[in-house]
């Protein structure tokens, strides 16, 4: 019965970091995560990680997009091409963090992670 009970655990506890790391829905549980601080130190990083990069991602969105609205049309094209391109590397980012999840690694990323100060684990 205890073992049936570990392996449950185990798939929760990846379907939960799972869930932290969906492009922009998933800083939704992570900032739940983190507000209620009941949670162990794998989430924790995870969340971090899910918050910081949505942050990374949002203000330069949020800054092209207002920009593309002040300027002439070609600076316009510019601005909201540019941001396509960083909105995709967003969503590519959290899809590779995703599948390292997926084969059991933790989810990690260099520049990132020693921003929030966690260090690699496997």
């Amino acid at each position: 019965m205890s073992k049936l009970y570990e392996i449950e655990t185990k798939k929760t506890q990846k379907l939960k970091l799972w869930i932290y790391l969906l492009p922009v829905v998933g800083v939704i549980p992570s900032l739940w995560t983190l507000y209620r601080g009941q949670a162990n130190s794998e989430q924790k990083k995870a969340s971090r990680l899910s918050v910081v990069l949505l942050l990374l991602w949002l203000t330069p969105y949020v800054s092209l997009f207002i920009g593309a609205g002040q300027t002439s049309e070609l600076l316009a094209f510019r601005l909201l091409y540019t941001n396509a391109l960083l909105t995709t590397g967003y969503f590519l980012i959290c899809l590779g963090l995703m599948f390292r999840l997926q084969q059991g690694k933790s989810p990690y990323l260099p520049l990132i992670n020693s921003l929030i100060g966690t260090t690699k684990d496997k």
